[in-house]
């Protein structure tokens, strides 16, 4: 089923066809493309007509899609259309001419009709393995903005660098409950503040995973429903707040759609850029920090540098939420001043982040619930986990680290309080984070849940556990999280 989807962008409203992930006007070339293979079949006089009018609305699509900006998946769709073009032009403009109309005998040209074709139908598979991602409308009751800030700790030297003045600074993105925006509004750009960032992004990320930074250009295209500092929304509410760690060599708004469905709902997400861990961290004096943290491929070796980087991420939290609980209480400007619960707080990540959460948790107890997603427990499994957590992970499978589940279930049960593991049939470990939006649906990739589903299973169940342990709602929460998969609780009075 075809949905469209308006998405405003550099001032425009363009429109999405999500069951290809082409606008309008890319599914017309493609169309017009396809018309000029099949008028060498048809009748002359309709032959005629068919050229003559595709040829008509082709020319200037792609004249505008130039100018707007042509994406790669399109150029096969427009050499299968140059290839065409001369063998339908030919009887034309050989009859204009009164010269006698050549027409290649049938089973010469069905060869070449074919190979047009097929190249012709890559584009539309192209566009849909690497779209230009569409995220979810937030379901909550609050529209969202976002912001970013840059915050430097002046006790905490770079243990990335050298230099002994270099201190730590981290680049923080929060999306936040906001006042409806009015119609038209320019939308958050994804992966960056501006074009520019996100395309710095885009292409470290590419690199990190080993692409071309060409087949993913369609993600910094891309726009998110936020409004960049938009309103906080009106009234005294103090919204609960919930810091967020990417994976290794991810980046702070990889979790974007699961960010703004949050905040929707009324908490303040504080994402992470973690530099010379994330992918690419562009600073605000235009410096961009990549990444240093590369694994060896010794599994010892790699378990100390990673419980090392753990650390390090840890830290970071535990700073944000410091300069955040300042801004609650008034001490640093800016406009979540005084709405900031920061007595109510959670801490979650992805991957490393998730790792990075557990030990941010266990050393920082002002964090009360801690979201590990898919994250292998790096660090000491001391002191005791003293919050609520919940781990998300995909199957257990013959090809997982067999020492995962062991380090993740030890981490659980020295919890003296309720904890839950949610196993989720379908998933994958990119599942956890904004990639089934963007990457190929492939299961060893994305997981076997659509692109929609992925993100709607991530956000269910962390925000069911978020108003249970910050809000004290009351939910059932074991029925609920069961809904999505294979649920393991551990309870402090059985645990070992």
């Amino acid at each position: 089923m075809w949905r469209r989807v308006s998405r405003p962008e550099d001032g425009r409203v363009t429109e999405i066809i999500t069951g290809l992930y082409m606008s309008p006007l890319e599914v017309l070339v493609v169309l017009d493309a396809v018309a000029l293979v099949v008028a060498r079949w048809l009748p002359p006089t309709a032959r005629r007509r068919v050229t003559i009018a595709a040829g008509a609305v082709l020319v200037p699509s792609v004249i505008v899609l130039c100018v707007t900006g042509i994406r790669w998946q399109l150029l096969p769709v427009l050499a299968g259309a140059a290839l065409t073009l001369p063998f339908a032009l030919s009887p034309l403009l050989r009859r204009r001419t009164g010269r006698p109309a050549w027409r290649a005998r049938w089973w010469l040209a069905l060869p070449g009709s074919v190979a047009c074709a097929v190249l012709i139908a890559t584009g539309p598979v192209a566009a849909w393995a690497f779209p230009v991602p569409v995220f979810p409308q937030p379901s909550g009751r609050f529209a969202v903005g976002t912001r970013v800030v840059q915050w430097t700790d002046p006790h905490r030297p770079e243990s990335f660098t050298a230099d002994p003045n270099d201190r730590r600074t981290v680049v923080v993105q929060l999306w936040y409950p906001a006042r409806k925006a009015p119609a038209g509004t320019r939308r958050a750009q994804y992966l960056g503040r501006t074009e520019r960032e996100a395309h710095t992004v885009s292409d470290a990320l590419a690199r990190e995973v080993g692409l071309p930074g060409f087949l993913v250009d369609g993600v910094r295209r891309a726009h998110t429903h936020a409004v960049f500092d938009a309103p906080v929304a009106g009234g005294s509410e103090r919204f609960p707040v919930v810091l967020f760690s990417p994976g290794s060599g991810g980046v702070r708004t990889q979790n974007s759609a699961w960010a703004e469905e949050l905040a929707s709902h009324g908490y303040v997400v504080a994402a992470l850029d973690h530099p010379y861990d994330s992918a690419a961290v562009v600073l605000t004096d235009g410096r961009t920090i990549r990444t240093r943290t590369v694994s060896t491929g010794d599994r010892d070796k790699d378990d100390k540098l990673a419980a090392g980087w753990t650390a390090v991420r840890a830290a970071d939290l535990s700073f944000v939420l410091t300069r955040l609980d300042r801004q609650s209480r008034g001490e640093l400007p800016g406009p979540l001043t005084g709405r900031l619960d920061t007595g109510r707080v959670a801490v979650a990540g992805h991957s490393l982040g998730g790792a990075s959460a557990l030990q941010a948790a266990r050393q920082d107890h002002r964090f009360d619930a801690v979201i590990d997603l898919d994250g292998y427990p790096h660090g000491p499994t001391s002191p005791l986990l003293h919050q609520p957590a919940l781990a998300l992970t995909q199957a257990i499978t013959p090809a997982t680290d067999p020492r995962y589940l062991p380090r993740l279930t030890k981490a659980l049960e020295l919890s003296t309080r309720t904890s839950y593991r949610l196993t989720i049939p379908g998933a994958a470990h990119l599942t956890f984070m904004d990639g089934p939006l963007y990457l190929p649906p492939v299961p060893s990739i994305t997981g076997s849940l659509s692109r929609t589903e992925s993100p709607h299973v991530v956000t269910a169940t962390t925000l069911a556990f978020l108003d249970t342990t910050l809000r004290h709602r009351s939910v059932d929460l074991t029925r609920v999280l069961s809904a999505y998969g294979e649920l393991k609780v551990y309870h402090p009075d059985t645990n070992h």
